[in-house]
């Protein structure tokens, strides 16, 4: 019997994250422990958004740097896991079975938020990696369900990571070593006790529930992630906090994984 790969819920940082792994990366890199037996990893970033869904479709998938300003080095940095066309198919297959509609693109790469924590989680990059997006009309509720139907792949050996920031507003950016700033300190406690308790309403809706919400995340696409993280989980899973850290004062660098 396949072992049930892991879900998971990455701080995928700044794009320097590539070439400064600090203690996000390490934490990252121990985890892959559980990858041991995985046949392939679906990621969904928020840089990547459609109306539906969509699936990387190639065997090869090319490395997307989609920023502008950084270090010429960090444009070299590839992350070269391939793709595997016969496994989005199969996910094609799965999510259109519960009702999605799904299409495949063959011409697609990886972007940051996807290549960037797999470069520390999987530096081998020996496992294929496909990319989901992240489907902008889908409600809380939606990307929690979306979850819910993407867990069915982890017993076929298919680990499932979404990826994003539990605090991601880049308008208070400050210095790299800033000490973390109150909201972004007590956001990020308060979606840990969330995840632990596995509290889907607060989790769903942390504008009525949390006062910290709006200034940790000015717009939503890299909290959201997390719902589907979250459905893709269950109660069986143990969960393991891997606390990166608070970068520039603003942005979480946390993640968690269930195994």
């Amino acid at each position: 019997m396949t072992q049930r790969a892991p879900a998971m819920y990455i701080g995928h940082g700044s794009p320097m994250f590539a070439l400064q792994p600090g203690k996000a990366g390490a934490l990252l890199n121990e985890f892959s422990r559980y990858f041991t037996d995985v046949k392939a990893v679906l990621m969904i970033s928020p840089h990547w958004m459609t109306n539906g869904l969509a699936l990387t479709a190639a065997d090869e998938l090319d490395t997307i740097h989609d920023f502008y300003g950084f270090p010429d080095l960090l444009y070299r940095v590839t992350y070269k896991a391939p793709g595997d066309q016969k496994t989005a198919d199969l996910i094609s297959q799965h999510l259109k079975s519960a009702g999605y509609e799904v299409s495949l693109d063959a011409n697609r790469g990886r972007d940051h938020g996807a290549w960037v924590p797999m470069l520390h989680l999987l530096p081998e990059a020996n496992i294929p990696v496909i990319q989901l997006s992240l489907d902008r009309t889908l409600n809380s509720d939606g990307l929690i369900k979306l979850g819910e139907t993407l867990k069915m792949l982890r017993d076929e050996g298919i680990a499932v990571i979404a990826s994003g920031s539990l605090t991601h507003n880049l308008y208070e950016i400050q210095p790299e070593q800033a000490p973390p700033v109150s909201y972004a300190d007590r956001f990020e406690k308060w979606v840990r006790n969330s995840v632990e308790k596995r509290d889907a309403e607060r989790l769903s809706n942390p504008e009525q529930f949390c006062d910290d919400f709006k200034r940790a995340h000015p717009t939503a696409e890299h909290y959201v992630p997390l719902l589907v993280a979250l459905g893709a989980s269950d109660e069986a899973d143990q969960l393991q906090v891997l606390e990166g850290g608070i970068l520039h004062g603003v942005i979480s660098m946390e993640s968690y994984g269930w195994v």
